[in-house]
Formats: C-alpha cells, sequence, structure tokens
C-alpha cells in the first residue's frame, strides 16, 4: 500500500467522515424509509481478490428490422437513430425530448490504442465526444420526432440537464453550467456560465455527472462517481467523489447529501415522496458474483460503504482494518440488482398509460458487464414500488440486447430510461446509436 494511501485513510475527508458519522454505530444500519426491505439481502459469496477477468461485449449492430423485446402488451419501436453515441435524455415542460450525446475520451494516444487492443473502445464508446445535446420534437404524437436540432453544443463529456423556470443546467465531467432558456427557441443561443466545478474523468466510465432538482427547485442534486475501482490511487484522488451533492441554484451552499456511493448515476424521486433514490454501480475485481449493483433510497447524511465495505457491513479485505468505524456505519442499499451489470438509468414511471403494475415502480437501465466470465446486463429491468417502497424483486422488462451470451455478442447496450408524458418509455441504447420507445400496443 502507498504512503499516499496510508496517509489518506487516515485522513478520510472530513465532509465524508461527517456524513458517515450522522449514524449511531449502536442502531443497526436502517433503510431510508426505516423499513425492512421488500427483498431480503441477497446471500454473498466469499470475496476473490485475485478475480481480474475482462470480457468486453462486441456490439455487432441490430439487424434491420429487429427490436429489443418487451413483455406482452406493449410495443417496441424505433424512436430516433443516427447519433453520436445518446447516453441521457430528459423532457421539457412541451415534451420535446433531450438527448445528451457523449462518451469516454481518451487522456492520450497511447491509452487509446491500449484501449483498442483489449477490445475495450469499441466496446465502450471510447474515442473522440460529440459533446452536444440534441432536441428532438414529436409534435403530431405519432411516436417519430419530425424535428431535430442541436440544442448546446461544444459542451465536455454531458451528462446530466435540468430546466429550471428560465435557467438550463448541464452536468459536464468537470462542471455544473447554466444558461438562459428561451422557450420559443429550438437551441440556446445565449452564453452560459460555470456555476460549480467537479472533479473530472474517473475510473473507466465514471466521468458522467447527473443533476436532479427538489420539488420546489430550491436544490439541486449532483452525483460524482469515484476516480478508481477502490481507491487504489488514494483517497486525496476521491475528494467530493463517490457523493451526491446538493448546491443551490446558484452553485453556492454545497455539501454533501450522501457519501460512499461508488458510481451513482441515475437519480429520482419517488412517486408521492420526498425520498431520493439512485442506482449504483459498484466495484469491480472481488469475483463474478461481487459486487451487486443496487437500487437505494437516499438517507440524508447516509454513508454506503465505499471503498471500504460493499451492501451494508461487508468490509473490503483490499482495505482491511483500515476504517472499521465506517464499515459498521455502512447502510444496507434496497434492492439488489446483480454483480456488474452497470445498472445506470433509473426512471420511475409516474404515467398512467402503462398496466397498474408498473404505476409508481422504477426502471433501470443495465448498460451491462466487462468484469465477468459470462455476461450479465444488458436490459432494461422494473422494481414494483407500493406506497413510495419497492414491493418486489427485480424483473426483466426490455430484454433482446444480447446477439450470443457465450461469445459476448450484444446488439446494443441501453443506458438512459426516460417516462414522455404520454405515457410511453424511452430507451437509449448509446452503442448502437439508437433511442427505442416501448408504448403500450394500441
Amino acid at each position: 500500500m502507498t504512503t499516499m494511501l496510508k496517509k489518506a485513510l487516515l485522513g478520510v475527508s472530513a465532509a465524508s467522515l461527517m456524513a458517515a458519522c450522522a449514524h449511531d454505530p449502536a442502531t443497526p444500519n436502517p433503510t431510508p424509509g426505516g423499513t425492512p426491505p421488500a427483498t431480503p439481502p441477497p446471500a454473498l459469496p466469499a470475496p476473490d481478490t485475485s478475480h481480474d477477468v475482462q470480457n468486453y461485449s462486441e456490439v455487432i449492430g441490430w439487424p434491420d428490422g429487429q427490436t429489443p423485446v418487451a413483455p406482452e402488451g406493449f410495443v417496441v419501436t424505433k424512436y430516433a437513430d443516427g447519433f453520436q453515441n445518446p447516453r441521457w435524455l430528459y423532457v421539457l415542460p412541451n415534451g420535446d425530448v433531450l438527448v445528451a450525446e457523449s462518451n469516454t475520451e481518451p487522456k492520450s494516444k497511447e491509452d487509446l490504442q491500449k484501449a483498442q487492443a483489449s477490445g475495450k473502445a469499441a466496446s465502450q464508446r471510447i474515442g473522440a465526444s460529440a459533446n452536444r445535446i440534441t432536441l428532438l420534437r414529436d409534435a403530431n404524437g405519432d411516436g417519430t420526432p419530425e424535428v431535430r436540432e442541436t440544442f448546446l453544443k461544444d459542451l465536455h463529456q454531458p451528462l446530466g440537464m435540468l430546466l429550471l423556470q428560465d435557467r438550463f443546467y448541464v452536468a459536464n465531467t468537470d462542471g455544473v453550467w447554466r444558461y438562459p432558456y428561451d422557450a420559443t427557441q429550438l437551441s440556446v443561443r445565449a452564453a452560459g456560465e460555470k456555476i460549480l466545478t467537479l472533479p473530472a474523468g474517473g475510473y473507466n466510465n465514471h466521468w458522467t455527472r447527473n443533476l436532479l432538482a427538489n420539488a420546489d427547485g430550491s436544490k439541486i442534486y449532483v452525483s460524482v462517481g469515484s476516480g478508481s475501482n477502490v481507491a487504489e490511487h488514494g483517497l486525496d484522488n476521491e475528494i467530493r467523489r463517490a457523493d451526491i451533492l446538493e448546491i443551490n441554484p446558484d452553485g453556492s451552499g454545497e455539501r454533501i447529501y450522501a457519501s460512499g456511493l461508488r458510481n451513482p448515476v441515475g437519480m429520482d424521486w419517488a412517486p408521492g415522496t420526498s425520498t431520493l433514490w439512485t442506482v449504483v454501480n459498484e466495484r469491480d475485481k472481488l469475483g463474478d458474483d461481487l459486487v451487486p449493483d443496487y437500487l437505494t433510497g437516499v438517507k440524508e447524511g447516509g454513508f454506503y460503504g465505499w471503498p471500504f465495505a460493499y451492501f451494508g457491513p461487508n468490509e473490503d479485505p483490499r482495505l482491511a482494518g483500515q476504517r472499521p468505524d465506517l464499515v459498521q456505519k455502512t447502510l444496507v442499499p434496497d434492492v439488489a440488482l446483480g454483480s456488474h451489470t452497470a445498472s445506470l438509468g433509473l426512471a420511475f414511471y409516474k404515467g398512467q398509460a402503462f398496466p397498474e403494475k408498473y404505476r409508481g415502480g422504477a426502471f433501470i437501465g443495465q448498460h451491462g458487464s466487462w468484469n465477468r466470465s459470462e455476461i450479465v446486463g444488458y436490459k432494461v429491468v422494473f422494481v414494483p414500488f407500493k406506497d413510495g417502497r419497492p414491493s418486489g424483486a427485480p424483473e426483466d422488462f426490455l430484454t433482446g440486447f444480447i446477439a450470443d451470451r457465450a461469445a459476448a455478442k450484444v446488439y446494443g447496450r441501453p443506458v438512459g430510461v426516460l417516462a414522455l408524458p404520454d405515457g410511453s418509455l424511452l430507451v437509449a441504447d448509446d452503442s448502437s446509436n439508437t433511442i427505442w420507445r416501448v408504448a403500450v400496443k394500441p
């Protein structure tokens, strides 16, 4: 272990430590609602620190006329295509859909060559990023947008988008920007301002930054992924990372809302509640079946383990004995989503068009594995909710992305999910540059 890491482990950032210490150590690890989880925590295998599988999928693209597969009673159509890595989606009050097009950028030519040699470049879309947001408008409501314009360009790996009154926010990898917004225009024409600087980049695809506002627009939540797998570069490299930050709309008042979240990306509010939920992409290299990604309600001031523990007070052997106090304070997430599934997208269904069982539940985009002997994920799953809490185990909703599991060949990779005002669901398939629409059959 390096001297830097030893020093950092002893002096973990004060803000993260304060967040972790917000819980009475004599109190069992609670769920955010104070009620038992709908599904019991999974039985976890013993960690294997020798596990070092690299099994990147090969994206072969969708055959003509073929689509992902939804349950009986739904129809899947191509909403739009021809993008450059459409990763995230946002809907404006008038129904226009915004698409953030961005991907991993290598730091150097040597990094790109290494990624290409391993197969990682093609699988994870490593290369020049479009760095733009595209606007789609389906004015006649037929499920196919007839207007397509560049809404905002010259960004820096954008992901999260947010509209508050007459201000439009974008989360680039290195900061949050705010722009004047004019609803009569198809693009943002005014200059923006950077209201918050963020640590850029991150481990694998942890460069993504998401945004979410509370009900009255007085606070904005910013998700920031870790800069490493398990702090192998020292915790000095992890300041203001693996957190959900809270800020005011002008960028002031920053504080850590929750910490120990290795890579929280999707965020949303459970309908009818004030509980923020997130999906978290967990750590690698502990085994094919460790560590489960998860969906959890986020407890204000809560600590969720990274890097010292996982899925509750299960100590990571790579940091054994370093912070037993934080291990014991680690909260147990609500719903396990499978190990290495790369669960990233999250959208609660607030519409009425889907059957009753889907109303109020959570759709989760699983981008798919690379650190597992047999690939997993590559689908959209659904978690039912009742009274603002999970009421059942995750179930497959949109599948068919895997062409040949044994050969690790896939047609595409789902990421962002978005429920539209008309009750349909959009799914961003970044590797095939397509957005799919799922609707109830007429």
